[in-house]
């Protein structure tokens, strides 16, 4: 009987995306929220806070049961060593590469730089308070 993890359902997936999102937009609001209205800068950086602690633990535990599948599967050192794999070890194998690939990680990394770039551009331009 297999141990390998279940890839979480896609909606759960965009969900955590979202909030990874909207907490990096949330971070680079600030520098806005700075010029235009204060008060709303100690609310904002709460969300941004508290969304990317939940993405950020999303995260960990991903990680935590990739590494874990190696681990229990040895699938790395039967690779390197030539040898026939299992049933369980293709279901390990195949669930570490669809992890990967359904992982809108990549998406996140860019929007990050984006919004990053986007907020000192407006920083830059945009008068002071």
């Amino acid at each position: 009987m297999s141990t390998t993890p279940k890839i979480i359902p896609k909606p759960l997936i965009v969900g955590f995306f979202v909030v990874g999102v909207l907490s990096s937009v949330a971070f680079r609001a600030i520098i806005l929220l700075q010029k235009f209205d204060p008060r709303w800068v100690r609310p904002v950086w709460y969300l941004g806070v508290i969304g990317y602690m939940v993405f950020f633990i999303y995260r960990y535990f991903i990680s935590q049961r990739r590494k874990r599948t190696i681990t229990q599967s040895n699938i790395i050192e039967k690779i390197r060593a030539g040898e026939a794999l299992s049933a369980d070890d293709r279901a390990a194998a195949l669930y570490l590469l669809n992890s990967i690939r359904k992982s809108p990680e990549d998406w996140n990394y860019l929007a990050i730089f984006i919004l990053s770039a986007l907020a000192i551009v407006l920083d830059l331009a945009l008068p002071g308070k």
